[in-house]
């Protein structure tokens, strides 16, 4: 039985379009020995891994904003997008399981990504949940979830482990960075570290064997920091060579060059375990950005790779308006398929709770008022959220209570103040 498990996937390894390419240092008796004999099905991973697969593949980009909490995601999906980021930044500083404010380094609980993909998978269950109720099923609520695993949190075990629970809490795709995980910094911050090439394969093998093994396609991004990253765990790696300086810092790190040159070797040597490959950037650059692409598609033509438009970077100190607003475009025709604002939920969540509060501590109810009046015109374009107890299911639950018991009295909506004053509005 063992046995025909294994030619089965290396049948398909070997014949289905989405494993062109992708190479394994392991074997597929490796894999179907590893599942045991009930293999679970995770059904929000597999459907979001096909999806964003498929979205990646297709002849727009994704363009994605990177979420803090689950009504933010449930809001990104209203307004269009197709799929969502999840930032270990943005659960470092806002989001883990610790309950603290941290940087990125990797200092919060290493379940708390995972919680968050759970989170906002819930949030978007939900959110289909209303809609069909109600009989509306024009929208696609689960977007596929790109999460963060850093990098990985320790060696390849971790990496492992890490995914599955990645997949276990419906992650349609998860990327991991070529940095020392206890040394792990953000990719705009100073001091990062990296791990021999060979190390970071091993990384990406052990994430996709996870993968695997719970028989899920999840798309694994490969993100290299080699642009900005000076430092290297050990010069045992052949690969590395060319860019070791023979200098030692205090800690015992090898200086090495860091640059353009550096990154791309890196990718160059990701791609066939990767699905996506991504290098970390220090400023908005067009011409950076098409020699890194260049370079890859000659060795690997048509490599799907992602680009992180990030906030920190000043944007219109290094571009000009026209260039802004065409800079997604020209990265789209150099094969960046997957485009993304890491902490777009982080500044969007600080940044409109301080217009709030200013204007609350000043005008009291009339900046509220101006807030609430504002929502009340997004509902032209299919904003929902200003009707609150409706948004979080306060109706789908009268439903649950009404199959139960169908001349309940107790109903939450019927007689609430946003049915009066908010659904006799519309009506009018």
């Amino acid at each position: 039985m063992i046995q025909e498990a294994v030619r089965e996937l290396e049948a398909q390894w070997s014949s289905d379009e989405r494993w062109s390419g992708i190479e394994r240092t392991y074997t597929a008796e490796d894999v179907v020995r590893l599942r045991g004999s009930v293999v679970e099905e995770h059904t929000l991973a597999r459907l979001g891994a096909e999806r964003l697969w498929q979205l990646i593949g297709s002849e727009q980009p994704v363009r994605a904003l990177g979420a803090l909490t689950g009504g933010q995601a449930v809001q990104m999906v209203r307004a269009g997008l197709e799929a969502i980021y999840l930032s270990g930044w943005q659960v470092a500083a806002d989001a883990n399981l610790a309950g603290a404010t941290y940087p990125d380094q990797i200092l919060y609980p290493v379940n708390s990504v995972p919680a968050v993909v759970r989170r906002f998978n819930n949030a978007l269950l939900r959110a289909d949940q209303i809609d069909h109720a109600e009989g509306r099923n024009g929208t696609h609520w689960l977007a596929p979830i790109l999460a963060d695993a850093e990098a990985g949190f320790g060696g390849p075990l971790n990496a492992y482990e890490l995914m599955r629970a990645m997949i276990e809490a419906g992650a349609a795709g998860v990327h991991y960075e070529d940095q020392l995980a206890s040394e792990k910094k953000c990719g705009h911050l100073g001091g990062k570290v990296l791990v021999p090439t060979s190390q970071f394969v091993r990384t990406l093998n052990a994430a996709r064997l996870a993968a695997d093994v719970l028989d899920v396609p999840t798309v694994l991004f490969a993100r290299t920091d080699a642009l900005a990253a000076a430092l290297l765990t050990s010069d045992v790696d052949e690969y590395d060579r060319d860019f070791v300086t023979g200098e030692r810092t205090a800690e015992g790190f090898y200086r090495v060059r860091d640059g353009i040159d550096q990154a791309i070797a890196r990718a160059l040597a990701y791609a066939p375990f990767a699905d996506v490959l991504w290098c970390e950037t220090s400023t908005p650059d067009i011409g950076e950005a098409r020699e890194f692409a260049q370079a890859v598609h000659e060795k690997f033509p048509g490599k799907l790779l992602a680009y992180n438009c990030s906030p920190s970077f000043n944007w219109s100190k290094h571009l000009d308006e026209e260039q802004i607003a065409g800079f997604q475009t020209s990265l789209a025709d150099m094969g960046y398929r997957f485009q993304f604002i890491t902490l777009a939920g982080f500044h969007s969540l600080n940044a409109g709770m301080f217009e709030l509060a200013r204007g609350y501590a000043a005008d009291q109810m009339t900046s509220y008022v101006k807030l609430q009046q504002h929502e009340f015109e997004m509902e032209e374009f299919g904003y929902t959220a200003t009707r609150h107890q409706r948004e979080v299911g306060a109706g789908y639950f009268d439903l649950v209570a009404q199959a139960v018991s169908p001349e309940s009295s107790t109903l939450a909506l019927k007689g609430s103040t946003e049915e009066a004053q908010f659904e006799r509005e519309a009506a009018a």
